[in-house]
């Protein structure tokens, strides 16, 4: 089975309201079996509605829409789908009876409009909706020479939305055979090449038709890899998975630094703890980013003990006693000024190891080659710089200097012996 998950609102075709009721339903959709092809935004307009549902109970077997079944006259959800599918709208005294019981329970009179919530499609059935005014539909369309569409149109508020999800639609997809089969994902994060460069290194995985189905993505400068499996069970998916994941790594060696949520600080940090270390940070360039990643990261508060952020050269003689006289004779932006921000980091906040980022310099996208910035790195044997070029979107770089950062301290931590 495919799917096509639709959202209705001007607010969201405008931009002025995020969708992610589409994205959650996309992952549990997706967790029964089916996989999910269409992705559909339509504003509050009747003949673009049903426009939208015509061409989705055409090509997709399952249409889940959310938004548009509220009481006022931009909510056309039913209308439109009743123009799609030659419908008539018929009253459901059970749904007008839930709707009236909800305003009773709270102590409420009930507008005249919410009446026209309780109109149905004929031949729709109503998803019951315990927390809101707005019934659910629930409807069979005919196809021919194929099984039916079956449609489900939920509210747009999230906690309502849920719910009847979990209250009657996924029960009703297992019914019409869906989750018969287990579906197991595995996300594998990278970072140290860029994400024609990660697929270059993996052998074929990412061709489409393969199985396992091999994803890869590029999210604030981490290369996401997600591996998605189908069987008879979920034991028989991780079988497939585990191969798929151990030739990623040893395609991509330490690159792959983490599986699911975990980000380059939660790796760090828990580094950290198992070699009952302690890290300080001071950073320039990325404005404390670096120090705001490692004080949310899980636990961080034993292994990360604080940092400090510099904005001008001015600070480091006062903040950490770097020499005035060394950083003009090497330059603000230089492998000499990092490696002494950290040593004297280090030293200041009686850190095992500390980490520096230095200022950025102009960004000049006409330049032949970018300009470089530097990362330090010191420890019980002594302190390392390292030269990155600062090249990339600007709203980007930020991120990525701060996740270079977190990457030099990840490798040199994962070298150090247990």
């Amino acid at each position: 089975m495919h799917a096509e998950i639709i959202a209705i609102g001007d607010e969201i075709t405008s931009g002025r309201l995020l969708d992610s009721n589409s994205q959650w339903l996309s992952l549990r959709v997706e967790e029964l079996g089916i996989r999910v092809l269409y992705h559909a935004t339509v504003g509050d307009e009747l003949e673009p509605c049903a426009d939208v549902f015509r061409r989705a109970i055409d090509r997709a077997d399952v249409v889940v829409v959310t938004g548009g079944l509220g009481p006022t006259a931009d909510d056309l959800t039913r209308e439109a789908i009743a123009e799609a599918t030659g419908r008539p709208l018929v009253l459901d005294p059970a749904s007008l009876e839930h709707i009236r019981g909800i305003f009773a329970r709270r102590r409420r009179d009930m507008p005249p409009r919410n009446e026209r919530q309780a109109l149905l499609p004929t031949g729709a059935r109503m998803i019951p909706n315990p927390e809101g005014t707005a019934p659910g539909v629930l409807l069979e369309v005919p196809r021919t020479d194929r099984p039916p569409c079956r449609l489900f149109a939920l509210p747009g508020v999230p906690a309502e939305m849920r719910e009847m999800w979990h209250g009657t639609v996924a029960g009703e997809l297992r019914q019409a055979g869906a989750g018969r089969r287990a579906v197991r994902y595995r996300q594998l994060n990278c970072f140290g090449a860029g994400e024609s460069q990660i697929e270059a290194m993996l052998p074929d995985l990412v061709r489409r038709g393969r199985s396992p189905r091999v994803g890869i993505n590029a999210s604030r400068a981490t290369i996401i890899l997600r591996i998605t499996a189908e069987g008879a069970t979920d034991e028989e998916c991780d079988a497939a998975i585990e191969p798929v994941a151990a030739t990623i790594r040893d395609c991509l060696g330490n690159r792959v630094f983490g599986e699911g949520d975990q980000q380059l600080q939660d790796v760090l940090v828990e580094l950290l703890r198992q070699r009952r270390r302690t890290l300080a940070v001071v950073e320039w360039g990325t404005a404390g980013l670096v120090n705001h990643w490692l004080g949310t990261a899980a636990g961080a508060g034993g292994p990360f003990l604080g940092g400090l952020v510099v904005a001008d050269k001015a600070a480091l003689p006062t903040a950490l006693d770097v020499s005035a006289d060394l950083v003009e004779r090497h330059g603000s932006v230089s492998a000499e000024t990092a490696r002494a921000m950290a040593e004297h980091c280090r030293r200041r906040f009686g850190a095992d190891y500390a980490l520096s980022i230095g200022p950025f310099p102009p960004l000049d996208p006409k330049a032949s080659e970018p300009a470089s910035f530097f990362v330090a790195f010191v420890g019980p044997n002594g302190v390392v710089a390292h030269e990155f070029p600062y090249a990339g979107h600007p709203e980007l770089l930020p991120i990525l200097g701060a996740k270079r950062a977190l990457n030099v301290a990840r490798l040199a931590l994962g070298a150090v012996e247990t």
